[in-house]
């Protein structure tokens, strides 16, 4: 037994020391071994609810990059029609600015066109008022310069004669 005691007792292999771990050891497992079953399959069904948890919001997110896939795809349409409508809305503007212009430039011109009729009568009248009173003093000039003293006697004896006649 001296050789078993030399083993048993060898310095820093003490077998007893080894027995005593793994009676602590048997016994901690024996007495813990339901709680941390519990434990564990407590976090096990913690795991899968996570995963499950994950897995709907993961069809969720794919739900509504869907819709904004959708959403986006007509946005190109929609885009378009808008800049059609605005060619178009731009289009009406430019012919209705043009019909503008042009009964602005046909009422202008029917304007000036009374305005040159006025200042053509006006000038009329007054070439016509000019003419007469230079065709009177032409004709004064021409009667005083031909007219010789007989015939002013003469004239002013016809027009007293008459004068005579009138009244009396």
């Amino acid at each position: 037994m001296e050789w078993l005691d030399k083993y048993l007792n060898y310095p820093g292999l003490e077998i007893w020391k080894l027995l005593d771990l793994a009676i602590f050891v048997t016994a901690a497992i024996y007495i813990l071994k339901k709680p941390i079953a519990h434990a564990l399959a407590s976090r096990r069904e913690t795991i899968r609810k996570q995963i499950l948890e994950a897995e709907q919001e993961r069809d969720r997110a794919a739900e509504k990059l869907a819709v904004a896939e959708a959403k986006l795809a007509r946005l190109d349409h929609e885009v378009e029609s808008v800049r059609k409508l605005a060619r178009e809305e731009a289009d009406l503007e430019r012919e209705r600015q043009e019909a503008a212009a042009q009964q602005e430039k046909q009422r202008l011109k029917a304007q000036s066109d009374r305005e040159l009729e006025i200042a053509r009568k006006f000038a009329r009248r007054e070439l016509q008022k000019f003419l007469a009173t230079r065709s009177i003093a032409i004709a004064k000039e021409s009667v005083t310069n031909q007219l010789r003293p007989e015939d002013d006697v003469r004239l002013i004896r016809e027009r007293v004669t008459e004068l005579r006649e009138a009244r009396g």
